[in-house]
């Protein structure tokens, strides 16, 4: 079924199983360095996908968008966020879930259904954007999965860039891009984000002195 395909749709095929790859990657991994290392590959596959749909589709603006997402995806907010978990010390914890084995079946079973959600769609457009689909909104699901089973805020920061990793796929891959002028609005609100974090990192560990997010309700509980 693959090799009938044209090889571009090969390629993207194979590209978005990488990202999707990547997103369990990040989820399995318990060391924030490594974790930063796999999200900045997952980056660089996303900008790597936007040059090639560029480069199919004769839209030059897409080239822009695959240098933004190079430099911040990739290079900045990886580099940036190094450099954080560095200064702050924390670069040898353990930020890993609970018990990992349950969140990677979780994941396993949030792919399944993004597979059965994006069903419909291969009747209206071929097997390329049904799979594309899927694996954005899986990569999107995973994202916010690791959101909600990380204690630790930079774990969480990483989710949430994978989060928009999946939402900037669907958007290359499925739609062949958005208007410029969205995609450098997301390109600065992303540039923002990642500076706020790092505002907000220091901010929590000078006030509980750890980045532990779960110890903050702690703090409300025992206000109370």
């Amino acid at each position: 079924m693959l090799e009938q395909l044209p090889l571009y749709q090969q390629a993207i095929l194979t590209l978005a199983a990488l990202v999707m790859f990547t997103s369990f990657a990040l989820l399995a991994q318990s060391r924030v360095v490594p974790m930063i290392h796999v999200f900045a590959w997952q980056g660089l596959l996303v900008a790597i996908t936007t040059g090639l749909v560029a480069f199919d589709s004769g839209k030059h603006d897409l080239y822009i968008s695959a240098l933004l997402a190079v430099l911040l995806k990739a290079l900045f907010v990886p580099w940036l966020l190094h450099r954080l978990v560095t200064r702050l010390g924390i670069d040898r914890d353990e930020h890993g879930a609970e018990h990992p084995a349950t969140v990677l079946l979780i994941g396993a079973l949030l792919v399944i259904f993004c597979y059965y959600v994006a069903e419909p769609i291969s009747e209206l457009s071929a097997s390329v954007t049904r799979n594309t689909i899927a694996i954005s909104m899986a990569v999107v699901l995973l994202g916010m999965l690791m959101l909600v089973s990380r204690g630790k805020a930079v774990a969480q920061v990483v989710g949430f860039m994978s989060l928009e990793n999946g939402l900037f796929f669907a958007a290359v891959a499925a739609t062949h891009g958005m208007p410029m002028v969205v995609e450098l609005g997301i390109a600065f609100d992303v540039l923002v984000a990642a500076v706020i974090f790092g505002v907000f990192f220091f901010h929590i560990r000078d006030s509980i002195e750890s980045l532990d997010v779960d110890q903050l309700n702690r703090l409300s509980e025992s206000d109370e």
